[in-house]
């Protein structure tokens, strides 16, 4: 069930309303079954895939707690070996299974292993991971291993973040299955408004972006280069909301209910340099792979190339992670090229301009939160094009068309160039918006959406976007509520559009 199907309008307030008048003793049990319903709503029998995982890392958590020596960290490995190779096979087998193909043939080989036609159960990757986390903190100690059947698979299954995260520690959801929850007005309201902004930022801004930018990506060899620049910028907009809409709705459905689950974004597009961009997107998974990847590998108490490894490492598995495509595996290894070659520039702008490093400049702050920007929108050609070709195609025309902008710009503020020029530069931008006949209004949606993202997340990113609205007077609130509610109705798009991240 997605969260903004017409069906998750019945679900939520139902399933919340049961559980404020059900005794505690019973909550865990209907959370479960709602969970299962929900879940269930995809593809009914995959459920069998998630019953599996879940009883071997419930009975493997508590083999490694009541073992010994080697065994425990033989159960540790039984249990790790036997969830990923669920993971492998529904995401990864027919990935490798073709290039396998293709290197055998070009060594002139026979390869007789088939392609298997299977569907990736939704959101494998996130409760894959989510069940790794629960084994490695029990080896590590740092947990008690779950002895309730059913409150450890209500931990897997929780449907608020069950297809799309956050990637929750034991240590701070498992706890709260045995906490009695109270229906406060606060805190329901707090999640209630939470959850508004998420599906504004989804059906409103996100889903409407993605039509310039399907269409695209789409065939980009059908534009010009900055149609794509602005198609590119549009998804970094798109994936944004997308994401962190779904996040929201998450967060806020399970604060509802008085559960709290972890930030995964932190106004990600304001920060200062790429470490600090992965420190504030989809912050559950980053720190994820910090916990159990890049520190396990000497993280960065080691020499410096073997520094470099472990980041390179990290961020190809981070980029498999998001999907069987070598695009996504090219995205984590720019990323971890940038992360490697930030840090030596930090290191030589340290030594030999200190002045740039302590500046308090407006001017510099722009460009550098512009300069990490851009780079960043170079990343997200790779994410989402079909193939490498078609993203290096378009970062390349991306790059050519906006230098043609600057010097048409520039020309016509100098007077050697008149404003046709710039005319069509724009009717290009218009381009992949131009079967519908008010293309112009059409852009001038979605450049209003982004200037209404910009607004919000300069709020968040000072207070709290949900705490300062609720601090402004009852007369300015209520009708932005209104607002936001009729927007949605109103300017979202009415054929759902799948949440991007439910395909990793």
């Amino acid at each position: 069930m997605s969260f903004i199907s017409s069906s998750f309008l019945i679900f939520f307030p139902v399933v919340t309303t049961i559980y404020f008048l059900l005794p505690h003793r019973y909550r865990w049990m209907f959370l479960l079954a709602a969970s299962c319903v929900f879940y269930m709503a995809f593809i009914p029998y995959y459920i069998l895939i998630l019953l599996v995982t879940i009883t071997i890392d419930y009975y493997a958590g508590m083999q490694i707690e009541d073992s010994i020596g080697h065994k425990r960290k033989w159960w540790l490995v039984a249990s790790i070996i036997s969830t990923c190779t669920v993971l492998a096979i529904f995401k990864y087998f027919n990935f490798f299974n073709t290039n396998f193909a293709v290197i055998a043939h070009l060594l002139d080989l026979r390869y007789p292993v088939n392609f298997i036609n299977i569907i990736l159960p939704i959101g494998l990757s996130f409760h894959t991971f989510q069940s790794l986390s629960y084994v490695i903190e029990v080896y590590r100690g740092k947990q008690k291993a779950e002895r309730h059947f059913g409150i450890y698979s209500l931990y897997v299954m929780f449907y608020p973040q069950l297809v799309a995260g956050p990637i929750e520690r034991p240590q701070n959801l498992l706890h709260q299955f045995y906490e009695t929850h109270t229906a406060d007005y606060d805190r329901i309201t707090k999640g209630l408004k939470r959850m508004l902004w998420g599906f504004f930022k989804k059906v409103v801004i996100a889903d409407n972006v993605s039509i310039y930018v399907n269409q695209a990506y789409g065939n980009p060899h059908a534009y010009s280069g900055l149609a794509l620049f602005v198609a590119t910028f549009f998804f970094a907009i798109q994936i944004y909301c997308d994401f962190s809409g779904y996040s929201d709705i998450a967060i806020g459905s399970a604060g509802v209910m008085g559960f709290t689950l972890m930030e995964n974004f932190k106004n990600p597009y304001f920060a200062e340099s790429i470490a600090d961009f992965w420190r504030r997107w989809h912050i559950s998974l980053s720190t994820w792979f910090r916990d159990y990847v890049y520190i396990p590998l000497g993280g960065n108490r080691v020499t410096y190339w073997k520094w470099c490894r472990n980041i390179m490492i990290t961020f190809l598995l981070s980029g498999l992670w998001h999907g069987a495509s070598w695009t996504y595996v090219v995205w984590g290894a720019v990323h971890g090229a940038y992360f490697i070659c930030s840090n030596a520039f930090a290191k030589i702008k340290t030594k030999m301009f200190p002045q740039l490093v302590h500046s308090a400049s407006v001017f510099v702050a722009f460009f550098r939160h512009l300069f990490l920007f851009m780079l960043i929108l170079l990343t997200w050609a790779f994410f989402r094009a079909s193939t490498i070709t078609d993203a290096y195609y378009i970062i390349i025309h991306s790059c050519i068309g906006i230098l043609q902008l600057l010097q048409q710009s520039v020309a016509v503020l100098f007077g050697s160039h008149s404003l046709a020029a710039l005319t069509d530069t724009f009717h290009g931008v218009l381009n992949p918006v131009n079967k519908d006949a008010h293309t112009l209004d059409y852009f001038i949606l979605f450049c209003s959406l982004v200037g209404v993202l910009f607004v919000a997340e300069v709020i968040d990113s000072w207070r709290g976007l949900v705490i300062t609205i609720s601090s402004w007077p009852a007369w300015v609130r209520y009708p932005l509520y209104i607002a936001a509610v009729m927007c949605i109705m109103n300017l979202g798009v009415t054929q759902e559009v799948p949440f991007i991240y439910f395909q990793f």
